[in-house]
């Protein structure tokens, strides 16, 4: 298993400080929750149907009449090369981890590369997975670079795979609504960061419609569960709501990317869920931030923290003050 955000029991246990008492700011997810509808008896008690209304409400949020619900958005990532012979494959990174995993598993040769690595090195490739905006970096890739590099794949058969989990709140930088039936291009949505749902496990793939009937095919029946599909109706139908946490998302971001650069570790990207910085003290924060119930994310390469978004002051008073007692051991030293 790769290491991911959240794994908040392991370091409870770790650290020894109750489950309880922790600030976890691994995620990237949404830390406010949303109102949610009642869910009725027969959402537990029925199998799911597919003509229950959740596919016209994303439709409707998304703007595109072309897409398949998942059991999240992993369930795409684990699946998609299946669906291609052993080819050549290029992954945009760093990135999402599990890409890659997923490709070489399933015995494509991949090929990690820069970001100026792709115009030159796109012909080598049969297909290419960009994260857009990049987890963790916060990286934005223009709709119109994206569409170039789709066209001289597609012109040979490739595929260009664009996973915008982290694009609910930059909506209009999105391919979904023009361009996601488009043949050789598949574009995959988290449900769980913008609405902060992420137990919900659901996500949605857009294609072209026999590229998304091969992935059902494997998906199999009854993929996503009936108070999932139920809840996120009524969450995907609430527009106003939706332009209001935005805002607020926003703001907390400029907050966090603030409180961060006041303290020395000035964020190098991020987006309105997370900020990421670039530090090689990022080992000893990290490890000083848990031994006071915070947790963040660490990553290798480069050596890198990415920060969520507290969710209310409380959690803002114990960030700063993290950061705060970290700098003073560090001068002490």
């Amino acid at each position: 298993m790769l290491e991911h955000g959240g794994r908040l029991r392991r370091a409870a246990q770790q650290y020894g400080i109750p489950l309880a008492e922790w600030l976890d700011l691994s995620t990237g997810i949404s830390p406010w929750p949303w109102n949610l509808p009642e869910i009725p008896a027969n959402a537990w008690m029925r199998l799911p149907e597919d003509d229950d209304g959740l596919e016209a409400a994303a439709r409707r949020y998304y703007g595109a009449e072309q897409l398949l619900p998942l059991s999240g958005s992993q369930a795409a990532i684990q699946l998609l090369p299946k669906l291609r012979p052993a080819g050549r494959v290029g992954v945009l990174s760093p990135c999402y981890a599990e890409h890659a995993e997923a490709w070489r598993s399933a015995g494509h040769d991949l090929r990690e590369v820069g970001d100026h690595d792709v115009a030159h090195q796109l012909e080598h490739f049969d297909v290419l997975v960009v994260v857009n905006p990049n987890n963790p970096t916060g990286r934005r890739i223009e709709p119109g670079v994206l569409l170039e590099w789709h066209a001289r794949l597609q012109a040979r058969g490739g595929w260009l795979v664009v996973d915008e989990a982290f694009m609910d709140c930059t909506p209009e930088q999105s391919l979904v609504a023009s361009c996601a039936s488009r043949p050789g291009l598949v574009v995959l949505r988290s449900f769980g960061k913008f609405f902060g749902l992420a137990g919900a496990r659901l996500g949605f793939a857009f294609a072209e419609p026999g590229l998304l009937a091969r992935l059902a095919q494997l998906l199999g029946p009854w993929s996503v569960s009936g108070p999932t599909r139920w809840v996120a109706q009524a969450v995907l139908g609430n527009f106003h709501e939706h332009i209001e946490r935005r805002r607020d998302l926003a703001e907390a971001s400029r907050r966090l990317a603030g409180l961060l650069g006041e303290h020395g570790f000035a964020p190098q990207g991020g987006t309105s869920l997370f900020q990421w910085t670039v530090s090689m003290q990022s080992h000893a924060l990290r490890d000083h931030l848990a031994r006071q119930g915070i947790l963040v994310r660490l990553f290798e390469t480069p050596a890198s923290l990415r920060f969520g978004l507290p969710p209310d002051e409380d959690g803002w008073q114990r960030l700063e003050q993290g950061l705060r007692t970290f700098n003073q051991m560090e001068s002490l030293r």
